[in-house]
């Protein structure tokens, strides 16, 4: 008896649903990150292979689909929530990749994508979170960040492009403005790609050899790599310090695209269920207006 009560617990345990994908990608909210600790190429709790995450993409792409039109409709009629994909990660870890992927899922005309790119003299003279408040999503959109208020603690720490005492303070601003976000109706995704340094090597080595993918390299692109060590450092600071319970950070190892694509589009379905925006009801008599309708003919 005492086997079969074992046997019936464990089948039990089995019968248990898989955690949440944001669950197993969030970094824990006030711990130290390691990156050396994360493998790159791993698939944490994605399908077995490639082909099978392939063949998971139609359905994902038509449940996105759905929600995302339920998430504009009900903001037609007064709602005010809003989704903000946040991509972060070093050159060819796949942001521009996961743009094109993404957008495919939705319907391009309820998304807004902004690159962050060096700052403007415009943009220099104001706060550094001003260029990234005028690219905010409006209720009802899905609005995708390509780098963001990020590269002004990242590069802006490796390349000592402010005093460090104004850098500390930066990470404050940072989740007060998050914080302020999630308060009016905006669920923040921050993803952060995590690559391995010698797929960026083949990545970047396959650019060059490639003439139509010369337009995407920069001989700067040699010279973060070399500064390869302080970029983790200035990523790990980040995301220690900045993933918080309204905003929490998701790490997704980001060698096999196949995966990357899979477990950020898995991440944004988690999210948006989790809104379950829903269609407004009719401000007009359906009725009626069925009956005027009829009576044209």
């Amino acid at each position: 008896m005492a086997k079969k009560d074992k046997k019936d617990k464990t089948a039990g345990k089995r019968q248990q649903p898989p955690p949440a994908l944001r669950e197993l990608l969030r970094i824990p909210e006030g711990e130290p990150v390691d990156l050396s600790s994360y493998d790159s190429r791993a698939t944490p709790g994605g399908p077995a292979d490639k082909a099978a995450a392939l063949a998971a993409v139609p359905p994902l792409a038509q449940r996105l689909a759905g929600l995302q039109e339920r998430l504009y409709a009900a903001s037609t009629a007064g709602g005010r929530h809003r989704v903000l994909l946040i991509l972060q990660g070093m050159d060819t870890s796949g942001k521009g990749g996961t743009i094109k992927h993404v957008i495919g899922h939705f319907n391009p005309a309820g998304c807004r994508i902004r690159a962050f790119k060096t700052p403007t003299p415009e943009e220099r003279s104001h706060p550094f979170l001003w260029r990234v408040r005028r690219a905010l999503p409006e209720p009802g959109e899905l609005g995708i960040f390509d780098r963001s208020q990020y590269e002004d603690v990242l590069i802006a720490r490796v390349r000592e492009l402010v005093p460090r005492r104004d850098l500390g303070r930066r990470y404050g601003q940072i989740n007060r403005f998050e914080q302020s976000l999630a308060d009016n109706g905006v669920t923040i995704v921050k993803v952060f790609l995590h690559l391995g340094r010698d797929e960026q090597h083949d990545r970047l080595l396959a650019r060059l050899d490639n003439p139509d993918k010369h337009w995407k390299f920069s001989p700067s692109d040699i010279e973060d790599r070399a500064l390869w060590p302080a970029y983790q450092e200035a990523y790990e600071l980040a995301l220690h310090r900045c993933s918080t319970a309204a905003a929490p950070w998701y790490l997704v190892p980001a060698d096999r695209k196949w995966y990357r694509n899979w477990a950020i589009s898995t991440l944004l379905l988690e999210h948006l269920e989790a809104l379950d925006p829903e269609y407004p009801e009719a401000g007009f008599d359906v009725e009626e207006s069925r009956r005027q309708l009829l009576a044209t003919g």
